[in-house]
């Protein structure tokens, strides 16, 4: 569980990139912010480690820097600014059927039957809230597109790091994929949004946060896992990122939250415990034990029946 536990990590923080989007960015500059989030971390990172890509992984790493960073931060930060912090989170909570049809496309990764049943809870909670949002009138169709985009481009780039990336170094390879896709989203951001805005200090600091944690931790945490579980499972802990977004937006931005907006939560919630093989060994196993220990109770109880 330690390593779900770290895995966790980046769901938690991405959920973030919403309420602080929307407290600290300015709302018409989202590839910049997306540019900003990936490139400086991405160019500390490789100058730590002094490893350039060599080989299939100059390729590779452009095909993977395109999607999860590059494309991906395109789309997530249009998504973010106009959408409501809980309700931009709770798209992404398709990812896992998105990322297990992927995995059993390009690894042949069978889904086991309890994680296909999580990812089904977790988007009947996804259905909900943003129903509930829909009536009150804060649903965006370009910003639903864009997150959606977003799921789709970084759920292949995903699975596509997991079949590459066996025999790299988890931190190498995502600096290769930070750097690749800071170059290719910052000329795109320059032409789109021009020169880059002048920002308060709170406005870097928040550009600091996810750049470094955002961005440099979660993305290493994140892989970390994608290593050493099946897709889909990994996929699922991502549903901590509309949990983490909802809450955000109810403390931080005073978005409205109900018992419709609890009941998806508590779905979402439920759904990525389900998806662990390792919760599920452990309840099976603690169950098997209280159903011996009841047997033994039973047969150890002598009879009060009349002869």
């Amino acid at each position: 569980m330690a390593l779900v536990a770290v895995t966790a990590i980046a769901p938690v923080v991405w959920g973030s990139t919403y309420a602080v989007t929307h407290l600290f960015l300015p709302a018409d500059r989202p590839l910049f912010a997306g540019a900003m989030r990936v490139l400086p971390v991405g160019l500390l990172m490789l100058a730590w480690h002094r490893r350039l890509p060599r080989g299939s992984w100059w390729w590779r790493s452009l095909v993977l820097g395109t999607l999860t960073m590059g494309l991906f931060f395109g789309l997530l930060y249009v998504a973010a600014v106009r959408l409501p912090s809980g309700l931009g989170a709770t798209l992404t909570a398709i990812s896992p059927m998105v990322t297990m049809a992927l995995a059993w496309l390009f690894l042949r990764e069978r889904a086991a039957r309890a994680t296909l049943t999580a990812s089904v809870v977790g988007a009947l909670g996804v259905l909900l809230l943003i129903l509930q949002n829909d009536r009150q009138g804060t649903v965006d169709v370009i910003g639903v597109l864009a997150s959606l985009g977003a799921v789709t481009s970084a759920s292949a780039g995903f699975v596509l790091t997991k079949r590459w990336s066996a025999q790299e170094d988890v931190i190498v390879v995502t600096s290769w994929q930070l750097v690749a896709g800071g170059l290719l989203l910052t000329p795109v951001a320059l032409v789109v949004e021009g020169a880059p805005p002048q920002l308060p200090v709170t406005g870097w600091l928040a550009l600091a946060y996810l750049g470094l944690i955002g961005s440099g931790v979660a993305y290493v945490a994140w892989f970390r896992g994608l290593a050493s579980m099946s897709a889909g499972a990994v996929a699922v802990i991502g549903l901590l990122n509309p949990v983490a977004g909802t809450l955000l937006g109810v403390v931080l931005l005073g978005e409205p939250f109900g018992t419709v907006h609890l009941l998806g939560m508590g779905l979402v919630l439920g759904s990525v415990l389900l998806a662990q093989p390792q919760l599920r060994s452990s309840l099976r196993g603690w169950t098997g034990q209280r159903w011996v220990g009841t047997r033994h109770t039973v047969d150890a109880c002598p009879s009060t029946t009349s002869s």
